[in-house]
Formats: structure tokens, sequence, C-alpha cells
């Protein structure tokens, strides 16, 4: 049986993309934020799903992507969303919005603050529903504030101690609108990233890999 189209439409990104050395200012990130039924990304499920491009130092918010997805299960973590229970069971199938997300995707590299989970619970929908994992090249904007602060760029700041994206927030002056909303956190992650992105080129951080490198501790 052929794979569906949109995943040889997402293969085919990946024959020509991005490498260590692109400059910053020519990739196309893609700022991601879910919102799930829990924190297990294994077996929880994305209630919402939603992203911004940033490309060039600007965020596109005409390239934006947004999803409700259908949940039937009777769970009070929807309702801590704002989402009611009748609008989480119209919502979109799951395959249906994680199809969409992956034309939109396409070859961007995944931005987010603690990324990994809402990239679990996307590798867990396309493994459920067609075998599929996730190829993109991903950061993570606690990782690269904190190469950042050893690099020096906080000197005369007090260290990061805490790392959540409201603390990130509140030392960059990003004001947390519309916090707790997948679209809501995506838009503030990608106005935190291009506070870091300005701080890594003075540090001379301008490739790709410079900046999306894990941070091991000392």
């Amino acid at each position: 049986m052929s794979e569906p189209s949109f995943i040889d439409r997402y293969r085919t990104c990946f024959d020509t993309t991005w490498t260590d050395e692109t400059p910053i200012d020519q990739v196309r990130f893609v700022v991601l934020d879910s919102e799930t039924t829990g924190l297990n990304a294994r077996t929880d499920r994305i209630i919402t799903l939603g992203a911004v491009a940033v490309s060039a130092h600007e965020i596109l918010l005409e390239d934006a992507f947004h999803a409700l997805l259908k949940i039937d299960e009777n769970t009070s973590a929807v309702t801590v969303h704002g989402i009611t229970r009748d609008e989480a069971r119209a919502g979109m199938a799951e395959q249906d919005a994680l199809a969409g997300f992956l034309d939109y995707l396409g070859d961007g590299v995944i931005v987010g603050h603690h990324i990994g989970h809402d990239i679990g619970a996307l590798d867990a929908g396309y493994e459920r529903g067609w075998g599929l994992r996730t190829m993109n090249r991903s950061l993570d904007t606690m990782d690269l504030a904190l190469h950042l602060e050893r690099d020096g760029a906080f000197a005369g700041r007090p260290p990061i101690r805490h790392f959540t994206l409201d603390a990130l927030c509140g030392r960059f002056d990003v004001i947390p609108h519309d916090r707790h909303t997948a679209s809501g956190d995506a838009f503030l992650t990608a106005q935190l990233f291009l506070r870091l992105l300005r701080l890594a080129a003075r540090h001379g951080r301008t490739t790709l890999a410079s900046i999306s490198e894990p941070f091991v501790e000392d």
C-alpha cells in the first residue's frame, strides 16, 4: 500500500534542507506549542496544537497553524485549557489535524520551550496513524538560554534558576498574554526566541548548529 500523499510531500522536503552551517536568517523556524490531556507524551492526547513561523528575525503571523482536536473522553484536562467539553467533542479528528500540520511544517526547524514533550506527543500521534516519526531538526529555547548564559550574555544578572516559560518571559520582558493556550504560548515563545537570537548573534552563534545544540551541564 502506498503512503498517503501528504507523507510523500513531507519526505520530499528533506531532499534539500538546512545544514549545520545554514545561517540563522535563512532558516524557517516553526515555533510550536501543544496542550495535552496529561504529561505522558506516549499515552496522552493532543487537545490543541498551535504554531507560528519565524524567518529572517521576524514572526510571520500569516504563516501560522492552529487546530483543536476531537477529544471524546471526559477529562478535566480539557477544561483546564479553557476549552469546553462540547468544543473538544466537535474538534478535528486526530489524523486530519496531524496530516494538516505535517503539510504546514515541512522541513521547518521546530522551536519550543521544553519542546521534547510536544515532539513526543506529535510522534506518538504519527506512529498511531501511519507508523511515522517527525524528521525535523529542533531546538529548545531553554537550552539556548542556558548556552547564552554560559557565553556570558547575561553578565551582571542573576543566574537562571527557574526554567518555566513564565520565568524566561519575565527575564526578557515578554508580556505573558493568552497563556496556556497552544497558539498563545507559541506566540510568546516566538517573541522569546527572537530576543534569544539577537543575543546569540552578539556572541558568535550565527549558524543553525550553533543555536540548536542540546545544553549539557559541566
